[in-house]
């Protein structure tokens, strides 16, 4: 018995593993070398206390592996599964080059190109030289990151491999949901302007939050009409403004449609074309603040965010973003000025077709 715990005990933590998962002996990769020599000794002696038989299955040739490989597996927000191949090549260069400790090294690749990572978050992980396998702390769920194998040598560092980038899931159920837009309608005329309220980004677009956006955006151009904004200007000598907007005549944004009406018979094939553009106002701020937008409130999301889709018409637009802290002590803003002009429009709705000769 004295033989073979002498011999056991001049194994490596690795052999003594071998051996152990050849026997049974359970949790084996959890013990230490001491209660490893003591388990595999009692069960080889129940088996006849063999020696030969241990030095046939020490002796037993190794898996040979041609290529160093690490494999980066998150396993939830907070953990990641990590294992390993050496070449036996690459282990004989770090010996002779008297590697001190195998280690791992995780680093935030998040967004990064190149191979390159964000600076001041690698971690450096110390790992049993004779393990193939690790779990690793997540620093920060919901990001991208890669592993390093590699030997500390003193100061010096030897790379071995890389692993794939790999994403670690949230933490939490992601709630981004699809976009949320504040749409106008090209089949009805929008909506009256209201009093401002509030307004969820997951209740009815008819709330005429967009329209009212656009007039406050455009108070200050009103005099100053540029394109097809001009003609429309005194065109209604009745007061009648039904399905009117202050960029054109009904339900197009660019202005009328028709070059004339009467004096023409029905052609023989009828055509038409329909094309606007619509403005995305979006940004993110502090989910506790409160935003406006041209003195409109706009309601935030629950992660801070904000996305507005407004009428992009003939003229000038002009956004005065500004977001205030829940204590109204500190202040943010920025303000985005735009400009349309639609040279030519030859366009008409299918309802307004007409039939012509071709």
């Amino acid at each position: 018995m004295s033989q073979t715990l002498s011999s056991l005990a001049r194994l490596t933590l690795r052999q003594l593993r071998q051996i152990a998962s050849d026997l049974g002996v359970p949790l084996y990769s959890r013990k230490s070398k001491e209660t490893l020599v003591d388990e595999v000794a009692q069960r080889q002696q129940k088996r006849g206390g063999d020696l030969k038989a241990i030095e046939a299955e020490l002796n037993a040739p190794a898996v040979s592996t041609s290529d160093t490989r690490v494999v980066f597996l998150p396993r939830d927000p907070q953990w990641a599964y990590v294992f390993w191949e050496i070449s036996e090549a690459d282990r004989k260069v770090a010996q002779k080059d008297g590697a001190s400790r195998l280690c791992l090294r995780l680093s935030d690749v998040t967004g990064m190109q190149d191979g390159n990572a964000h600076p001041h978050t690698l971690q450096e992980v110390p790992v049993d030289s004779h393990s193939t396998e690790w779990y690793l702390p997540v620093p920060l769920c919901d990001r991208d990151y890669r592993v390093e194998l590699g030997y500390r040598i003193g100061t010096t560092w030897m790379s071995l491999a890389f692993s794939s980038v790999a994403r670690v899931p949230a933490l939490h159920p992601s709630e981004q949901i699809l976009d949320q837009f504040v749409p106008f309608s090209l089949d009805a005329a929008p909506a009256a302007p209201a009093t401002p309220t509030p307004v969820a980004p997951s209740e009815s677009s008819n709330s005429g939050l967009h329209e009212r956006l656009y007039q406050s955006a455009t108070v200050q151009f009103r005099r100053r009409r540029v394109g097809s904004e001009e003609f429309q200007e005194g065109f209604d000598t009745s007061g009648d403004s039904t399905g009117l907007n202050d960029s054109g005549v009904g339900l197009w944004a660019s202005g009328r449609n028709e070059s004339g009406l009467g004096g023409v018979a029905p052609r023989q094939r009828s055509f038409w074309l329909v094309a606007d553009a619509e403005l995305i106002v979006y940004g993110a701020t502090d989910p506790s603040a409160r935003l406006t937008i041209g003195g409109e409130e706009v309601p935030l999301s629950t992660d801070g965010t904000f996305r507005i889709q407004v009428p992009f018409r003939d003229g000038e637009q002009m956004y005065a973003i500004e977001a205030t802290a829940s204590d109204g002590e500190q202040k943010r803003n920025i303000t985005l000025n735009f400009k349309r002009e639609t040279p030519e429009d030859n366009s008409n709705p299918a309802s307004e077709a007409r039939a012509e000769w071709f």
